[in-house]
């Protein structure tokens, strides 16, 4: 499973515009919710329920909010960009810029624990950072995302 399996290009965002976390869960579940047509709240609540077991914020300016839900029937993701970083209580305690929330259906298992996995290694990847911080449009964005060089060091497991 390669990135583009989980976004499309619509899912994208560049310089998104947030005060803090609560409100960049909000904005992404409801960019989320609408991509796959069901009630943003689920998809907030079920970010939220994850994010009290602990923050996703994965240190370096990172988080990969993630969850489960059984109304889907694949791993579906989106990516944000944010126009000035927000304290997302990461573990590093470092103010977070770039956001990649995964949702899974309640049966993935491995599929959701693969997607978390290529997740991370793209966003550990110093090469693949500086890129995408130092690109401006969802077009680009989605290009680094996806090249096949960011998918088959991603998909090295």
């Amino acid at each position: 499973m390669t990135l583009d399996h989980i976004i499309d290009a619509q899912s994208v965002l560049a310089n998104l515009k947030v005060q803090n976390k609560k409100q960049l869960l909000q904005e992404l579940s409801q960019a989320l919710a609408k991509r796959l047509a069901v009630d943003y709240r689920l998809v907030f609540e079920t970010l939220m329920t994850r994010e009290k077991l602990g923050s996703t914020g994965i240190g370096q300016g990172i988080a990969i909010p993630h969850g489960k839900m059984a109304t889907l029937n694949r791993v579906h993701g989106i990516f944000a960009k944010l126009a000035q970083p927000v304290d997302f209580e990461a573990v590093d305690g470092q103010p977070v810029d770039l956001v990649f929330v995964l949702l899974a259906p309640d049966h993935a298992g491995a599929d959701h624990l693969k997607a978390l996995a290529r997740i991370s290694r793209l966003l550990r990847d110093p090469a693949a950072v500086t890129k995408l911080r130092g690109t401006e449009t969802a077009e680009g964005l989605y290009a680094i995302l996806t090249e096949p060089s960011a998918s088959a060091n991603a998909s090295a497991a």
